[in-house]
């Protein structure tokens, strides 16, 4: 048995989801395929997760419907942003730029948002579109691709055909290694604990960033008394701190941030992942491409994740449509080549600066240390440097 559509999506996260959900009101005909359970897709659970998503990045959505279906209770404003070396003394800060506040009366770098209400907004626009199918509990055994078409073989036996395969499954992508596409892997051997807490005191939208010795605390606010904590530490540490109870574990990130909040407790489920990164060597094969985290995982310290995935959502998208508005072929190797250089000059010097920039940051032997509060200084002294870092923050 087997069906035919022009373009196969494979992962239903929010970045397959919003792939799909680009081409609506054309006819191309998208199948989105996941192992996952319906239920998990049209019901996603809170993960911990806190996005951080830029001026741009909030574009897209709208552009795509989502953005809209987001309770404005959820969306979170994101202020200012302050990065700190060793302790609370001091500390780089970053507002929004005076030219975007008279420009464009941004009055914020950002916005915070659930990862699940954004894969919820986005499921909700693409389950009724009429181009779209979207088939869940499947598994795949392989991948073909030749000049005249791509194929996806399940584990059930059916065949599917189709123009262009998209890979949008995930860091350790099964297309990327399906395709035969090598990647730079970076183990971290870190863990990242994330839960959210109540605290009295104001977090002034500000999100806050501090280099410990040995682990590294995040602050993401929310609501004005509710904060995203993200603690980063050693694999060999994780255990210890995910086998304390909710009081312990809210009594030692008031610790970790040295009480500026008041006395905090745990609000919600405590969460945690293995930090890895990833760069595929090339985002595209014959008649199939890479997005989102598939093509490129970053470290979440610079918040550019979902952001560089909707961006690869848009560039290709993009290309597409225009080629198949032109009746050309939307899998053509010269529409692919444009796509995966643009998108590998927009995301290599940020994965490979954001990685170089976290060896500086965790690398706690004293001549290091120095290096870092020097780091902080110089930048908060230059303000074409802080413009430019800024810049990235807001995608503006």
């Amino acid at each position: 048995m087997s069906r035919q559509s022009d373009i196969i999506v494979i992962g239903a996260g929010p970045v397959g989801l919003a792939f799909a959900r680009y081409f609506k009101g054309t006819d191309l005909q998208i199948t989105v395929l996941d192992k996952a359970p319906l239920s998990s897709i049209e019901s996603p659970a809170y993960d911990g997760r806190e996005i951080a998503l830029t001026h741009h990045s909030k574009e897209i959505l709208q552009n795509l419907g989502a953005w809209q279906r987001i309770d404005e209770s959820d969306i979170y404003p994101l202020k200012d942003a302050k990065v700190f070396n060793g302790g609370f003394d001091y500390g780089l800060h970053f507002k929004v730029p005076k030219d975007l506040k008279i420009m464009s009366s941004t009055d914020r770098l950002g916005n915070l948002i659930s990862n699940h209400n954004i894969r919820q907004a986005l499921y909700d626009e693409v389950k009724t579109l009429p181009n779209v199918e979207l088939m869940t509990d499947v598994g795949i055994k392989h991948i073909d691709t030749d000049d005249q078409s791509a194929k996806v073989h399940l584990t059930d036996g059916e065949t599917l055909h189709a123009k262009l395969i998209i890979g949008a499954d995930s860091r350790m992508s099964f297309v990327r290694k399906a395709l035969g596409i090598g990647a730079q892997m970076n183990d971290f051997g870190r863990t990242v604990i994330v839960f959210r807490v109540r605290h009295p005191l104001s977090n002034e939208a500000t999100a806050q960033e501090c280099f410990f010795y040995g682990r590294t605390l995040a602050l993401l606010p929310l609501h004005d008394h509710l904060t995203n904590c993200v603690i980063t530490l050693d694999n060999t540490q994780a255990a210890k701190l995910l086998a304390l109870s909710p009081d312990a574990l809210a009594n030692e990130a008031q610790r970790m941030m040295g009480d500026k909040l008041g006395a905090c407790s745990i609000a919600g489920t405590v969460h945690h992942y293995p930090l890895t990164g990833v760069h595929a060597n090339t985002f595209i094969a014959k008649r199939a491409a890479l997005i989102g985290d598939a093509a490129v995982g970053m470290h979440p310290v610079t918040a550019h994740g979902y952001n560089l995935g909707l961006s690869s959502v848009d560039t290709l998208g993009r290309l597409i449509i225009d080629a198949h508005l032109d009746d050309k072929d939307i899998a053509s190797p010269t529409l692919l080549h444009k796509y995966n250089l643009n998108h590998q000059a927009h995301t290599r010097p940020l994965y490979h600066g954001t990685n170089t920039l976290v060896s500086l940051f965790t690398n706690d032997a004293r001549p290091m240390r120095i290096v870092r509060d020097a780091a902080l200084r110089i930048s908060n002294n230059l303000p074409p440097v802080k413009r430019w870092i800024t810049g990235q923050l807001t995608g503006k």
